[in-house]
Formats: structure tokens, sequence, C-alpha cells
């Protein structure tokens, strides 16, 4: 028999859209998460409610976490953090007044439109339907932020109009998108990782949220080069291709954001984990949580941090060959740091 707690998590589950507008109405839907400050409901891209998934396991609906503090649970642990509530008691109760209240039609209605979707599918779809990337937009737009490095074709391509929706409710519109491949430590294609691009220069479209993730990211991550022994692994793909820039020989992975950094899943041959951080509180959280995780693993683990807010500023801001000096230094800094330990 199911516990009372069980039974009242998938019940939120069910009504996770509906239960982040009740809670967190601050916050906004963006892709399949339903993103805020904090648990406090202020404004801002912190906290990740999964919004799509099973009703349970891994990848379920209501899962959350906090990229700044590393707080993470289900939707009862988040009614209680928003709440105050110091008991499991309160918690049920809070969630039992919930459920008894009128569902959101906007999120019933888009329950019965989306019932099951496959994100995973649509990813692969979106995928399939998109350009290698060498001479596209897309490559222009990459190009025009000082990236210098081969730009694989087997992880990033290019999609001349694909549909992007600002919100319920307001119509989709087809625009260019840079499109990169998510994959497991199989090497499959698990989700994609879109960025619109603008029509009439070389920047990210003038949107609400120009970036979007599809599918199974969690401990996946968009790839460069074949991850086996040694691997550099970062936030966003404009960071990590930048470093590319620099070392054009090293595998590299994005993880596209602080709090997927923190679950990036370690290859079974991976022996020394380098980890670049944006400079930022969550970007240091996070890579401070990954370097914990490697090192109970047995893996050598080293953190660079970005002068900047992340190291595609850094390249932006300086000469390719400073900023190579510069990453040089870093590096050989924290190989002497684990040296001298």
């Amino acid at each position: 028999m199911e516990s009372p707690a069980a039974v009242l998590s998938r019940g939120l589950a069910e009504q996770v859209e509906a239960v982040c507008k009740h809670y967190l109405s601050n916050g906004r839907r963006c892709g399949n998460y339903w993103v805020v400050g904090d648990v406090n409901n202020h404004a801002g891209r912190s906290l990740y409610v999964r919004l799509k998934g099973p009703l349970s396991g891994k990848g379920a609906r209501g899962k959350w976490c906090d990229a700044a503090t590393l707080e993470h649970g289900d939707l009862l642990d988040l009614i209680a953090a928003r709440e105050g509530l110091t008991s499991l008691k309160e918690a049920l109760e809070e969630a039992r007044r919930f459920l008894r209240q009128p569902r959101i039609k906007a999120a019933t209605s888009q329950n019965k439109r989306f019932p099951n979707r496959d994100t995973i599918t649509a990813a692969r779809k979106i995928w399939a339907a998109s350009w290698p990337i060498l001479g596209t937009p897309a490559e222009a737009y990459l190009r025009a932020r000082k990236i210098s490095a081969d730009l694989d074709a087997s992880s990033l391509h290019y999609h001349p109009a694909l549909f992007y929706r600002e919100g319920p409710g307001i119509p989709a519109r087809k625009m260019p998108a840079l499109v990169a491949a998510v994959r497991n430590l199989r090497g499959e294609v698990m989700g994609v990782h879109r960025t619109w691009l603008d029509r009439s220069r070389n920047d990210k479209a003038r949107v609400s949220s120009p970036r979007r993730s599809l599918g199974a990211i969690l401990g996946n991550g968009v790839r460069f080069g074949n991850a086996e022994e040694v691997v550099l692994v970062g936030e966003g793909i404009e960071t990590v291709l930048s470093l590319k820039s620099a070392l054009p020989g090293l595998p590299m992975v994005a993880a596209l954001s602080a709090g997927h950094l923190a679950a990036w899943e370690f290859p079974p041959s991976l022996h020394r984990l380098i980890i670049a951080c944006d400079n930022d509180g969550a970007g240091r959280c996070a890579g401070h949580c990954l370097a914990e995780r490697a090192e109970a693993a047995g893996i050598q683990a080293n953190i660079v941090l970005s002068a900047r807010a992340d190291f595609n500023s850094d390249l932006q801001a300086m000469s390719a060959q400073a900023f190579r000096v510069r990453l040089d230094t870093l590096l050989r800094a924290t190989s002497r740091s684990q040296m001298s330990q």
C-alpha cells in the first residue's frame, strides 16, 4: 500500500504546472521547465521545476533543483520550503488543501492536448530535420563571438525555420536556430539544445527565452571530441567552444546549465576532469559540487574560473593569444595545486 506522501506527491505531479503557477507565480514556463529565482518565489532563473516526464522515478515531472544552492526535491519538498513548513504532516495537509482546489484550466487543457508527449522522440526529429552547421547563419553567429574552433557537424546543426512559442496562448512562429545534439555516454541523441537566431544580425533572437532544451538533458551533454580518460566540462555551448578554440585537442562537453553541470554523468574510463565554471554563484556552486562527486569516484578534478561572466566573455574581451595564455596559466596553476596536495 502506498504511503500518503507518495499518493499526494503523484497527485501534485499530475498538476505540476498548476502547482508552479500557484506557489511560484513569479516564474514562467521555459520549454519543459518552470523557471523562477528560488523557493521564495523571487524573480530569476536559478530554480528549475520539471514539467514533463513520468509521475515517479528518474526524470519525473515535479522534480526541481536550485542551481545556486543545489537544493532539490519533489513538489512536496517545494511546497514545504515555499510555505515555511517544518514537518511532513504540515506539508501533507497543505498538499491536500491545494489538490481540493479547482484545477487551472490552462494547465488541464494542455495536459489533455499532450498526454504522453515523448520529448526525446521530438528532439530527435528536430535533429534529423536540421542541416550541418558549416556555411550557415548558425556558424556565422558563433564566429561573430570570436569562436575559431572546428564546428563538428555531429554535434551542431542549423535549422532555418524552427518553431518558437513565447508562451501559452501565443501563436508559434518560425525562426532560424542553432541546434545542438545532447548525447548520453553511448552516443545516442537524447535531446537538443536550441538557440534561436536573429534574421538580420549575427546574434540571438530578440525574444524572452532564445535558448531552450528539449529531451533528456540531465546527466548528458553536447560533446566535442571523444571523452574517455580526460575531459573538460562547462555550462554553455559558446563557453565550451571558446575553450575548444584555445585547446582544440582536449575533449569537451557542454552540460548546458549550472544545475546540469553539477549532475553530469562521468564516463567509466575518466581519470581527470577539468571543470570550467561561469563566474557567478550558481556556476561556482555547481563546479564545486561536480568536483566533490568526481573526487568521491576517484577522479582527479580541477576547477578553472572565468574572469568575466563566462569564458566566451573572456575571449571576446582579449586577443586569442592572450586568452590562450590566460587559460594555460589557469590549467598550470590547478595542476600545481593538485600536485602539492
